[in-house]
């Protein structure tokens, strides 16, 4: 039977991200369902593809993840409202599709539906070993400034493995992104993570990680898939099935933003 919330919490929360996006190849759990919710402030936010700038707020983030099998996950990740105080507008390839009023902007962040599936079990001397799927469904317009109206697809190897009392988590992985300018070309992108979680007392953990995207092209690369990058690092703090946790974010090129937190 599926449970209204999430149960069994020791081995379901090891598979929780927040506040951190790269992905740990343990799943939630056969008949668990996990749900995670927060919110994400970013200053100075960057959006190449319709030339704007601010600072951006998503919230409340959510992420509902379902748990098929003992091997085998299911996620549904959105931003049901991201608002945008525009600081600055610069020509773009998309910048004529703009309906603005005044300095500020908002809309409904992309979907992301994604499929997780673990393996190899982590044993004596071996990682975890799982398999990540995802697509971007174009929910955020153009004509909010903060959408490319462009479907993406991602595949990432995940390996984690638990050292002492730090759990190691890496990502690699292909991104392929539609080019919201010409519809007939897209950018392959190398996409990247590396995370470390450590235990500081029971409950307490302190996180922190380095995501991110290498753009593949040579030429003119499509407004909206250059190279990003970024830092995060927090705590979490788990108390029977619930955990709570809270983050800074630092952007390592100049269409990250440059400063961040986040809590859920």
């Amino acid at each position: 039977l599926w449970l209204p919330l999430l149960t069994a919490a020791a081995s379901v929360a090891s598979a929780q991200q927040r506040p951190l996006v790269t992905e740990d190849p343990e799943t939630i759990g056969a008949g668990n369902i996990l749900i995670e919710g927060g919110f994400d402030s970013e200053r100075d936010a960057v959006y190449p593809a319709s030339g704007l700038t601010g600072n951006l707020l998503r919230v409340p983030t959510l992420g509902v993840s379902f748990g098929f099998s003992s091997i085998l996950e299911l996620q549904v990740d959105v931003g049901l409202y991201n608002h945008l105080n525009i600081t600055s507008i610069q020509p773009a390839p998309l910048s004529d599709k703009l309906e603005l009023t005044g300095d500020e902007t908002s809309d409904v962040g992309d979907v992301v539906v994604a499929t997780k599936i673990r393996f190899v079990s982590e044993g004596p001397g071996r990682p975890g070993i799982g398999v990540r799927l995802a697509t971007k469904l174009p929910i955020a317009s153009n004509e909010s400034g903060l959408g490319l109206d462009t479907m993406d697809f991602y595949v990432s190897s995940l390996f984690g493995k638990t050292v002492s009392s730090v759990r190691i988590v890496g990502n690699f992985g292909l991104g392929i992104l539609s080019d919201p300018v010409e519809g007939d070309r897209q950018n392959d992108v190398v996409t990247y993570g590396l995370s470390f979680a450590r235990a500081l007392s029971p409950g307490l953990e302190f996180v922190g990680e380095i995501n991110g995207r290498l753009s593949t092209r040579n030429e003119r690369t499509p407004p909206g898939t250059e190279t990003r990058s970024a830092i995060r690092t927090g705590v979490r703090f788990t108390h029977a099935a619930v955990r709570f946790d809270g983050g800074l974010i630092f952007g390592l090129t100049s269409r990250d933003p440059s400063f961040g937190f986040t809590a859920g």
